[in-house]
């Protein structure tokens, strides 16, 4: 028997994923998805941490004036430090995290379809095991049966 076979009562996720989306939608879902798993790595935590620290100095200069000589002019200068907020407060922030949502909502779509499939399997596999257990039952019972009536 081979087990590998399509089988009518077990279906595959991609079957319950709505499939239907085409031209804008499709793209804005297919970007979404990419942006999220972009951001959503170590590498952009990294990228992030970096851009926070280069705004380090700038409030260490103000704590402490006399550290003015130890970092470069450019990178405590006003516009520098203005920038760094406007990337990190309207960018990433206003822009960056609605795209991230629409990337974690497509995923949890596509997770809630893989749960409603192994659901789906696995309600199948336990009502087939119960019919094979009743008719394994009935055969020993068959068996007593006529055992006993020799």
């Amino acid at each position: 028997m081979d087990r590998n076979r399509d089988n009518k009562h077990v279906k595959h996720p991609d079957t319950l994923i709505e499939k239907d989306i085409k031209g804008i939608n499709r793209v804005n879902n297919n970007l979404a998805l990419a942006i999220t798993t972009k951001v959503g790595s170590m590498w952009s935590a990294y990228l992030f941490g970096l851009l926070s620290l280069t705004s380090l100095p700038a409030i260490l200069v103000t704590i402490n004036p006399s550290l003015r000589n130890f970092f470069p002019s450019w990178i405590i200068d006003t516009s520098m430090i203005t920038l760094i907020a406007w990337i990190s407060q309207n960018f990433l922030q206003l822009v960056l995290l609605p795209i991230i949502m629409v990337g974690q909502n497509i995923i949890q779509g596509r997770q809630y379809a893989k749960a409603q499939t192994d659901h789906h399997t696995l309600t199948y596999l336990a009502n087939t095991q119960e019919e094979q257990l009743e008719k394994l039952e009935n055969i020993a019972k068959e068996l007593q049966n006529l055992k006993n009536s020799r």
